[in-house]
């Protein structure tokens, strides 16, 4: 089955490659992404056994990333299919076939359980989007494109060394080199322990560099700002969330290795880091997707923090990859439609979009209020728990650091959304042919659905699929 998710995508590529029309050819990406879909809810229902041998297999974790990529990519894809359509003017087929690709190859980071066939999967989601940024073909978005490539490059380098010092901890141990996931957890105990820590700092860098954690961050603010409002989504809630599954195999093996405390101090430096950058660049923030950059860079932090707070705080960290993914995917493609009405992302230009346009500007604001923890949205409740793990484990400073920093990002992005959306939009503004359509704001509606539900009832066979990854985790049946 794992080749029927990754080779059915790359298919939907080569006919987009093949296909001429421009008009025609966006349409493989909504039937793609709802067959995805539908094959990711088989997938999720079986209860195959793994096998330890098995390069191809979907894990707890694996599900739980599987989840969040096929779900934004399915509200992503028809989204995009009435983007291109308003985007007559330049051609689609390398975004086309460069978001199929993208799904392929994000199934099979979900599905990899070899190492070394992970790392190539995280790299493969770099040099498929990185054409995406490019879309708009201006100098801005080619150094925006040239500095993701260039960092995430030395940030996939790293990784690579990373996972070399973790085979040569086996080795040291006296065991038999491997990559399995399997192999190195079951011989996790005997792994060479400076090797070890050495391989976890340099997978924590080097993955954190496709994260986006601070001080690794720095393609973020350019990629985000220059990329169009989809490509945002993927980047900011799939992308990441890839690279967020090769660390946690990486916690697994340390954690399972007795090496929890050192891995603890690590992560929560990281995320506390991450969240208080992130916090300080959105005070007085002009340009939106800039904004929502750093507010990708505060919400890594977040997952790394929970990381790092360790059992209690495990089920709040998986719950907030689903929330932030699909969170992130409202309030980039509602700011898409702003940038689109406007011509411009910056505040100085961008006024009572709650009037230029009623449904994004009004989601926008939602949105907002969504990312940064308010109720009844999904991700309260995931950064609620997270908050709880810290007081949990006795960590009080932690913790008020924690609530002290969101309230810095409330207010920080609060200000910035507020000018956006409130007052009247300029003459300029109101004269640009842009409207909303059922195709660019329908997806939003159904992502802020999916928000909504997690936040007042978290469905059961999502708390299910969480509860058998913070086990898979913790080693336990």
């Amino acid at each position: 089955m794992a080749f029927l998710f990754i080779f059915f995508p790359v298919v939907m590529a080569a006919l987009a490659v093949l296909i001429p029309s421009d008009r025609w050819r966006p349409w493989l990406l909504p039937a793609a992404g709802t067959l995805h879909a539908a094959l990711t809810g088989v997938a999720l229902a079986r209860h195959a056994p793994l096998s330890p041998t098995a390069w191809l297999a979907l894990d707890p974790l694996g599900k739980v990333i599987l989840l969040v990529v096929s779900l934004l990519f399915l509200f992503c894809s028809y989204y995009a299919a009435g983007y291109l359509r308003n985007r007559g003017e330049r051609p689609n087929r390398v975004f086309c076939v460069c978001l199929l690709a993208f799904l392929g190859i994000a199934s099979l980071v979900a599905w990899s359980r070899h190492l070394g066939l992970l790392w190539v999967a995280i790299e493969g989601t770099t040099l498929v989007t990185a054409p995406l940024i490019f879309f708009n073909h201006t100098q801005r978005s080619i150094e925006a494109t040239w500095k993701y490539m260039v960092v995430g490059s030395v940030g996939i380098a790293l990784a690579l060394l990373g996972t070399f010092f973790l085979a040569y901890a086996a080795l040291h141990a006296g065991h038999e080199t491997s990559l399995m996931v399997h192999d190195l957890v079951q011989h996790a105990p005997d792994l060479s322990k400076p090797w070890l820590h050495a391989a976890f700092v340099l997978l924590l860098v080097g993955y954190g560099t496709k994260m986006g954690l601070a001080p690794m961050h720095t393609w973020k603010p350019d990629a985000y700002g220059e990329a169009p409002g989809v490509v945002g989504a993927i980047l900011a809630g799939g992308v990441t969330s890839c690279a967020f599954l090769a660390l946690l195999r990486a916690y697994h093996i340390c954690v399972a290795a007795g090496e929890s405390v050192y891995v603890s101090r690590l992560l929560l430096l990281m995320g506390l880091l991450s969240m208080a950058v992130a916090s300080l660049f959105m005070v007085g923030q002009r340009d939106m997707k800039r904004m929502l950059a750093y507010s990708s860079v505060e919400h890594m932090g977040i997952l790394v923090l929970g990381l790092g707070l360790g059992a209690p705080a495990l089920f709040g960290t998986l719950l907030h990859v689903v929330n932030n993914g699909l969170t992130k995917g409202i309030l980039f493609l509602s700011a898409g439609n702003i940038h689109r009405a406007y011509n411009s992302k910056s505040t100085e230009q961008v006024s009572g979009a709650m009037r230029r346009l009623p449904l994004s500007g009004t989601l926008f604001l939602v949105g907002f209020l969504a990312i940064t923890g308010s109720p009844p949205f999904g991700p309260f409740i995931s950064e609620f728990m997270i908050l709880n793990g810290a007081f949990t484990t006795g960590r009080t400073a932690i913790g008020a650091l924690f609530l002290v920093l969101l309230l810095v990002v409330f207010i920080g992005m609060g200000a910035t959304v507020l000018k956006i959306v409130q007052g009247r939009p300029a003459f300029a503004a109101r004269s640009t042919p842009y409207r909303d359509s059922v195709l660019t704001g329908a997806p939003m509606l159904g992502l802020l659905v999916l928000v909504v539900v997690i936040g007042v009832v978290l469905p059961a066979p999502l708390a299910a699929l969480i509860t058998d990854a913070v086990r898979y985790l913790e080693g336990r049946p």
